[in-house]
Protein backbone atom coordinates (compact mmCIF):
# COMPACT_ATOMS: atom_id res chain seq x y z
CA UNK A 1 0.00 0.00 0.00
CA UNK A 2 1.30 3.45 -0.87
CA UNK A 3 0.99 6.06 1.87
CA UNK A 4 0.43 9.78 1.50
CA UNK A 5 0.45 11.62 4.83
CA UNK A 6 -0.43 15.31 4.82
CA UNK A 7 -0.50 17.82 7.66
CA UNK A 8 -2.75 20.86 7.97
CA UNK A 9 -1.65 23.31 10.68
CA UNK A 10 0.91 20.70 11.75
CA UNK A 11 4.25 19.56 10.43
CA UNK A 12 4.28 15.83 9.81
CA UNK A 13 7.59 14.81 11.35
CA UNK A 14 9.37 11.54 10.63
CA UNK A 15 8.20 10.26 14.02
CA UNK A 16 4.55 11.03 13.28
CA UNK A 17 4.86 9.58 9.77
CA UNK A 18 6.46 6.32 10.94
CA UNK A 19 3.95 5.92 13.79
CA UNK A 20 0.98 6.42 11.46
CA UNK A 21 2.42 4.04 8.84
CA UNK A 22 3.10 1.42 11.52
CA UNK A 23 -0.47 1.68 12.82
CA UNK A 24 -1.90 1.52 9.29
CA UNK A 25 0.21 -1.54 8.46
CA UNK A 26 -2.33 -3.65 10.34
CA UNK A 27 -4.77 -2.82 7.52
CA UNK A 28 -2.51 -4.49 4.93
CA UNK A 29 -4.03 -7.91 5.64
CA UNK A 30 -7.36 -6.67 4.32
CA UNK A 31 -6.09 -5.67 0.90
CA UNK A 32 -4.52 -7.38 -2.05
CA UNK A 33 -1.47 -5.14 -1.95
CA UNK A 34 -0.35 -3.64 -5.22
CA UNK A 35 0.25 -0.19 -6.63
CA UNK A 36 -3.48 0.34 -7.14
CA UNK A 37 -4.12 0.65 -3.38
CA UNK A 38 -3.26 4.04 -1.90
CA UNK A 39 -3.85 5.32 1.60
CA UNK A 40 -4.10 9.07 2.20
CA UNK A 41 -4.02 10.42 5.72
CA UNK A 42 -4.77 14.07 6.45
CA UNK A 43 -3.88 15.21 9.96
CA UNK A 44 -5.31 18.54 11.13
CA UNK A 45 -4.26 20.24 14.32
CA UNK A 46 -6.52 22.65 16.17
CA UNK A 47 -6.03 24.69 19.34
CA UNK A 48 -7.68 21.86 21.20
CA UNK A 49 -7.33 18.40 19.66
CA UNK A 50 -6.86 17.13 16.16
CA UNK A 51 -8.78 15.56 13.30
CA UNK A 52 -7.57 12.55 11.36
CA UNK A 53 -8.99 11.60 7.96
CA UNK A 54 -7.94 8.24 6.54
CA UNK A 55 -8.97 7.36 2.98
CA UNK A 56 -8.02 4.11 1.29
CA UNK A 57 -8.45 4.16 -2.47
CA UNK A 58 -8.94 0.87 -4.34
CA UNK A 59 -9.98 0.41 -7.96
CA UNK A 60 -13.44 -0.83 -6.91
CA UNK A 61 -14.31 1.21 -3.81
CA UNK A 62 -12.95 3.85 -1.48
CA UNK A 63 -13.00 3.51 2.30
CA UNK A 64 -12.95 6.63 4.49
CA UNK A 65 -12.96 7.37 8.19
CA UNK A 66 -12.78 10.72 9.97
CA UNK A 67 -12.13 11.06 13.69
CA UNK A 68 -11.75 14.04 16.02
CA UNK A 69 -9.73 13.38 19.16
CA UNK A 70 -7.56 15.26 21.64
CA UNK A 71 -4.74 12.76 21.08
CA UNK A 72 -3.43 12.40 17.52
CA UNK A 73 -2.25 8.80 17.97
CA UNK A 74 -5.45 7.67 19.67
CA UNK A 75 -7.36 9.32 16.80
CA UNK A 76 -5.44 7.23 14.26
CA UNK A 77 -6.33 4.06 16.20
CA UNK A 78 -10.00 5.07 16.27
CA UNK A 79 -9.98 5.80 12.53
CA UNK A 80 -8.51 2.37 11.82
CA UNK A 81 -11.12 0.75 14.06
CA UNK A 82 -13.81 2.63 12.14
CA UNK A 83 -12.43 1.41 8.79
CA UNK A 84 -12.32 -2.17 10.03
CA UNK A 85 -15.95 -1.85 11.13
CA UNK A 86 -16.95 -0.59 7.68
CA UNK A 87 -15.19 -3.54 6.08
CA UNK A 88 -16.80 -6.07 8.43
CA UNK A 89 -20.18 -4.58 7.59
CA UNK A 90 -19.38 -4.84 3.89
CA UNK A 91 -18.37 -8.50 4.37
CA UNK A 92 -21.71 -9.21 6.06
CA UNK A 93 -23.60 -7.43 3.29
CA UNK A 94 -21.70 -9.40 0.63
CA UNK A 95 -22.43 -12.68 2.42
CA UNK A 96 -26.16 -11.87 2.41
CA UNK A 97 -26.12 -10.83 -1.24
CA UNK A 98 -26.11 -13.98 -3.34
CA UNK A 99 -26.00 -11.99 -6.58
CA UNK A 100 -22.31 -11.23 -6.16
CA UNK A 101 -22.66 -7.80 -7.73
CA UNK A 102 -20.11 -6.27 -5.37
CA UNK A 103 -16.84 -7.23 -7.08
CA UNK A 104 -14.20 -6.18 -4.58
CA UNK A 105 -12.10 -9.32 -4.78
CA UNK A 106 -9.45 -7.66 -6.92
CA UNK A 107 -8.58 -5.15 -4.23
CA UNK A 108 -9.98 -6.31 -0.90
CA UNK A 109 -9.09 -9.61 0.75
CA UNK A 110 -12.62 -9.79 2.06
CA UNK A 111 -12.19 -13.33 3.38
CA UNK A 112 -9.87 -11.95 6.10
CA UNK A 113 -12.85 -10.30 7.79
CA UNK A 114 -15.15 -11.82 10.30
CA UNK A 115 -18.77 -10.86 9.66
CA UNK A 116 -20.77 -9.24 12.44
CA UNK A 117 -22.13 -12.08 14.53
CA UNK A 118 -22.46 -10.76 18.06
CA UNK A 119 -24.80 -7.96 17.09
CA UNK A 120 -28.48 -8.47 16.36
CA UNK A 121 -29.01 -8.63 12.64
CA UNK A 122 -30.78 -5.61 11.33
CA UNK A 123 -32.31 -5.85 7.94
CA UNK A 124 -31.14 -2.81 6.04
CA UNK A 125 -33.88 -1.81 3.70
CA UNK A 126 -34.58 1.17 1.57
CA UNK A 127 -37.30 3.03 3.40
CA UNK A 128 -38.10 5.59 0.77
CA UNK A 129 -37.61 6.01 -2.94
CA UNK A 130 -37.99 9.38 -4.56
CA UNK A 131 -37.65 10.33 -8.20
CA UNK A 132 -36.70 13.83 -9.23
CA UNK A 133 -36.64 15.73 -12.47
CA UNK A 134 -33.19 17.25 -12.80
CA UNK A 135 -33.29 20.78 -14.03
CA UNK A 136 -30.25 22.27 -15.76
CA UNK A 137 -28.72 24.96 -13.52
CA UNK A 138 -25.42 26.34 -12.31
CA UNK A 139 -23.82 25.67 -8.95
CA UNK A 140 -25.00 28.94 -7.39
CA UNK A 141 -28.64 28.18 -8.19
CA UNK A 142 -28.26 24.64 -6.83
CA UNK A 143 -26.84 25.98 -3.54
CA UNK A 144 -29.71 28.46 -3.31
CA UNK A 145 -32.30 25.71 -3.82
CA UNK A 146 -30.54 23.43 -1.32
CA UNK A 147 -30.64 26.19 1.29
CA UNK A 148 -34.28 26.93 0.49
CA UNK A 149 -35.37 23.36 1.26
CA UNK A 150 -32.98 23.11 4.24
CA UNK A 151 -31.25 19.94 3.06
CA UNK A 152 -27.58 18.99 3.30
CA UNK A 153 -27.42 18.11 -0.40
CA UNK A 154 -29.10 18.88 -3.71
CA UNK A 155 -28.93 16.92 -6.98
CA UNK A 156 -29.10 18.80 -10.26
CA UNK A 157 -28.10 18.75 -13.93
CA UNK A 158 -25.05 20.94 -14.56
CA UNK A 159 -25.96 23.45 -17.26
CA UNK A 160 -22.37 23.65 -18.56
CA UNK A 161 -21.68 19.99 -19.30
CA UNK A 162 -25.12 18.36 -18.96
CA UNK A 163 -23.93 15.87 -16.33
CA UNK A 164 -25.52 14.92 -13.03
CA UNK A 165 -24.03 16.73 -10.03
CA UNK A 166 -24.71 16.90 -6.30
CA UNK A 167 -23.86 19.92 -4.18
CA UNK A 168 -23.54 19.26 -0.45
CA UNK A 169 -22.85 21.13 2.78
CA UNK A 170 -19.48 20.18 4.31
CA UNK A 171 -19.05 19.61 8.04
CA UNK A 172 -16.04 21.94 8.14
CA UNK A 173 -17.93 24.73 6.38
CA UNK A 174 -18.47 25.60 2.76
CA UNK A 175 -19.87 23.38 0.04
CA UNK A 176 -18.66 20.46 -2.03
CA UNK A 177 -19.76 19.18 -5.42
CA UNK A 178 -19.89 15.60 -6.66
CA UNK A 179 -19.89 15.39 -10.44
CA UNK A 180 -20.63 12.34 -12.58
CA UNK A 181 -17.78 11.39 -14.90
CA UNK A 182 -19.83 9.35 -17.33
CA UNK A 183 -22.17 10.74 -19.96
CA UNK A 184 -25.90 10.06 -19.76
CA UNK A 185 -26.24 9.19 -23.43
Amino acid sequence: MKYQILGKNIEVTDGIRSSIEKKLARMDKYFVINDDVTCRVVVRSYKVGSKIEVTIFTPQMDFRAEVKNDDLYAGVDLAIDKLEGQMRKLKTRMDRSKSGKIGLGKAVAIDNFEPYVDEPEEEETVVRTKSVFLEPMNIDEAVTRMEAIDHDFYMYLDDEDGKIAVVYRRDDGGYGVLEAENDLA
